[in-house]
């Protein structure tokens, strides 16, 4: 039991910055970018509760285009489209909404950026860099978030103080 608890600790701990005014100030990119990939990217191809009515989508359904968009990517992503779409859909669904409320901040920052990383090279690498920069912008808010966790200002932070 006392390993899990360890585990836990190692994968919820944020790092905190000394003085919260820091914190605040480094929460608000991971505050907006969670929010802008839930809502905007996120509830496009997978149904969320904010989803727009006219997507058709149910709840955790993801869009019917999205799998065919995968499989034209080829190995891997072609012997399971549908996997790997609703694997990218929930990582920028539900994955931007646990980024947004900093919980389980480097786990879904994890799923984040193997989700832009795979938009950048197998999607968005040929349309230059204009047509990478929201992926890219994603990828480093994520990157900078499984780094350092939420801050004192995510839900990590209190789960992480009631462990101790």
């Amino acid at each position: 039991m006392t390993r899990i608890k360890t585990l836990l600790k190692l994968v919820v701990a944020p790092v905190t910055q000394k003085h919260w005014l820091a914190d605040a100030i480094l929460a608000i990119p991971r505050i907006l970018c969670g929010l802008w990939l839930t809502t905007m990217f996120g509830a496009d191809k997978f149904g969320m509760p904010w989803t727009a009515d006219s997507q058709n989508l149910n709840l955790f359904e993801v869009s019917a285009w999205f799998p065919e968009d995968v499989a034209s990517y080829g190995g891997i992503f072609a012997m399971a489209p549908v996997f790997f779409a609703w694997m990218g859909a929930f990582s920028e669904a539900v994955g931007g909404l646990f980024l947004a409320l900093g919980f389980k901040t480097r786990i879904a920052s994890f799923l984040i950026m193997c989700t832009m990383l795979t938009a950048i090279f197998m999607q968005k690498w040929n349309q230059g860099l204009w047509g990478m920069l929201p992926a890219m912008g994603f990828l480093w808010v994520a990157i900078y978030n499984l780094l350092l966790g939420s801050g004192r200002f995510g839900l990590d932070y209190l789960i992480n103080k009631k462990l101790n």
